[in-house]
């Protein structure tokens, strides 16, 4: 088989696959405008058969003074024969998946690509939760409540503001922990085996041991950097991370420090891909994003776009558009801005978090359906 043509052949199939992941993705945001149950379909199989055929003849001369000569044929033939299987992508195992909150470590991931930090946590926070007054309050990120929805936003705008000055951080506390054991409860060797692990010292006024090691803890997003703080700040933060359920993210934004102006300590909650899916159809019909302008003592921002995720309803296929489905007598679609790519950048997010969300293919009964060309 000839190498140029497994290659096209690949690189047309890796375009067919991707495309229908984006299609899918913004099909299933239609479905949730309209309130509709989301469904996925996964391609587990593609078969591709590429058969070439060549032959050679040859042929009296028609015309000419070469009428007794032979003259060679050529003929080269090739057909492709794909075989496509499609499966539904449900499921306890996939359900849960989607259900499934976000977790810290996932959001790490991420903002580690230098992904804008307002831009996903507009996409993936549930809620912001500090405490006020010795009282705690709830901000949740829906444009039906305006007052929350404002404040939530103002927030992660002053955090994108701190990472645009290089200065935001999302790192684990690294904690130092002890153990005191007697001399004599520590044999020769186990005495060599704990030296490969820990740092040991002896005080042999008190005849024990002293055993010391490093442990990565939950990760904080931070104006500071958590290795400059002193052993007991550290185990202060610990200690609220240690309450936080495994979709909740600690926020403390300190004054001394690049965006301390407008200090920030708190959890925050994160979503299920499912509810991120759901919270854009929303805002296409029944809980449409307002504009939001930054807290006065927020530094300027460049980029503050009304919606996290621009999709447009129309009854005509915008010429510009980028992506575009058709989904009950309307077209939803994501427009192309040169000059803006926020919306793009947004929408490969989305497709990111659904790729973290998604698991391995189902197999055994989960019906299958096959096309073949």
């Amino acid at each position: 088989m000839s190498p140029l043509a497994i290659s096209t052949l690949s690189r047309n199939y890796n375009e067919s696959v991707a495309s229908d992941l984006t299609e899918q993705l913004l099909l299933n945001i239609a479905r949730a405008a309209n309130n509709e149950p989301i469904l996925f379909t996964g391609i587990s199989n593609i078969a591709a058969t590429i058969n070439f055929q060549a032959n050679v003849g040859a042929t009296p001369a028609l015309t000419g003074n070469s009428g007794t000569s032979l003259m060679p044929l050529f003929g080269v033939g090739a057909s492709e024969n794909p075989t496509v299987s499609i499966v539904p992508m449900q499921g306890e195992e996939f359900t849960r998946r989607m259900l499934t909150p976000l977790s810290e470590d996932k959001l790490a991931l991420l903002l580690r690509q230098n992904v804008d930090v307002d831009l996903l946590l507009r996409l993936a926070g549930l809620e912001f939760r500090t405490l006020e007054n010795g009282n705690e309050e709830v901000y949740h990120n829906r444009p039906r409540n305006q007052e929350d929805y404002a404040a939530f936003r103002r927030m992660v705008l002053h955090l994108s503001t701190i990472q645009d000055q290089d200065h935001l951080f999302f790192e684990p506390l690294i904690l130092t922990k002890r153990w005191q054991l007697p001399i004599k409860q520590l044999l020769s060797n186990s005495f060599s085996t704990l030296e490969k692990e820990y740092d040991i010292s002896i005080d042999q006024g008190q005849e024990q041991y002293t055993l010391k090691k490093q442990q990565q803890s939950r990760n904080v997003i931070s104006n500071y950097n958590p290795a400059m703080l002193t052993e007991t700040e550290r185990q202060q933060l610990d200690d609220e991370t240690q309450m936080l359920a495994p979709n909740d993210v600690l926020i403390d934004i300190r004054p001394g420090y690049p965006g301390g102006e407008l200090p920030i300590h708190g959890r925050l909650r994160l979503r299920s891909f499912s509810n991120i899916l759901y919270f854009i159809g929303r805002t296409l019909s029944a809980e449409p994003e307002v504009d939001v302008s930054k807290d006065p003592r927020t530094r300027p921002v460049s980029e503050n776009p009304v919606c996290v995720l621009a999709i447009r309803v129309t009854d005509d296929k915008p010429n510009n558009a980028l992506l575009a489905v058709n989904y009950k007598e309307q077209y939803y679609s994501l427009v192309r801005d040169p000059a803006y790519p926020w919306d793009e950048t947004a929408f490969r997010v989305l497709a990111q978090i659904y790729q973290m969300t998604m698991s391995e293919l189902p197999k055994g009964a989960v019906p299958t359906i096959t096309i073949s060309k």
